[in-house]
């Protein structure tokens, strides 16, 4: 008799799950029928650890040799949801973005644009300021009509010739003619005019300023006359001037009403460079009943 086993005794003593072991299957041990004695019991018995629930049968273990590892093991990292054993990765870096090369050439192309057309523009300006230059050269006049000349009797702006009132310090009345005002419709800048030239020796003598180059020029005078038509004498550097300067009325004044008779007249002196002097006189012969208010003189010989 081997130990925990005393043989077969008495019913009662029997192990009932005997049929399930080795040994007592060896001793022919049986499970019981009718399914434990409940009715309509059916009886599935199965060895210990036959049975698996929710999973396959797992496939049959052979065992090698000592020493041996089982065939049919795997670690537990390489099965399907199996942690690792070894560390974790930590996560990949951000991937570094290179330039925006696109970006980069659209502003590129855009600034030589916008250098090209400002060169373009301004190109055009260019143009456009010497064209208006060169019209503004072609149709400004010679001399001002509206800014009163300096004492010195120069042009008062670049380019232009001089231009002179009765009253200004550049003239000189003598032999009794006089600055006066009391006639209206005198153009002069504060109405003054030089008057009293109506007598032998009278005279108005203008020392022009500096004159830009020799050459033809015209000497305009502006004055009133009243009744008939007037002359006077005229001397240039001097010398007498080869005809008399024609003062008519032409406005049709009545005598005496000099502020109707207000016109202008002119004459072609041959005028040097640098400073010049002119007079107008009343010589013997000449008709001198005219009132004086402004001189001014042009390039070239002209009519206005």
């Amino acid at each position: 008799m081997t130990p925990g086993d005393n043989g077969a005794s008495t019913p009662e003593d029997d192990d009932p799950f005997g049929y399930l072991y080795a040994d007592g299957q060896a001793r022919g041990a049986q499970p019981p029928s009718g399914g434990y004695g409940y009715p309509n019991a059916v009886s599935r018995v199965r060895t210990v650890g036959e049975r698996q629930y929710g999973q396959q049968p797992p496939a049959p273990s052979q065992q090698g040799a000592y020493g041996q590892p089982n065939a049919y093991y795997q670690a537990p990292e390489t099965l399907p949801g199996g942690n690792p054993t070894g560390p974790r990765p930590g996560p990949s870096a951000p991937a570094r973005r290179g330039p925006n090369t696109k970006g980069l050439l659209i502003g590129a192309v855009a600034v030589v644009a916008a250098v090209v057309i400002g060169i373009g523009v301004a190109m055009l300006n260019g143009n456009s300021d010497n064209g208006k230059n060169s019209d503004q050269a072609g149709t400004a006049p010679t001399q001002s009509q509206s800014s009163r000349p300096s004492p010195s009797s120069s042009a008062s702006a670049a380019g232009e010739l001089p231009k002179v009132d009765g009253s200004d310090k550049s003239i000189q009345a003598a032999g009794g003619a006089a600055v006066a005002s009391d006639v209206s419709g005198a153009r002069s800048a504060d109405g003054r005019y030089v008057g009293g030239l109506n007598q032998p020796g009278a005279s108005v003598t203008w020392t022009v300023g500096d004159i830009p180059e020799d050459g033809a020029y015209t000497l305009f005078v502006n004055y009133s006359a009243a009744g008939g038509d007037q002359s006077m004498s005229v001397t240039v550097n001097g010398k007498p001037f080869g005809s008399k300067l024609g003062m008519r009325n032409w406005r049709n004044a009545a005598d005496g009403d000099f502020a109707k008779g207000w016109t202008k007249s002119y004459v072609w002196p041959d005028l040097k460079k640098g400073p010049n002097t002119i007079s107008i006189s009343c010589q013997p012969g000449d008709k001198c009943n005219v009132l004086i208010d402004q001189l001014w003189i042009k390039k070239g010989h002209v009519t206005s």
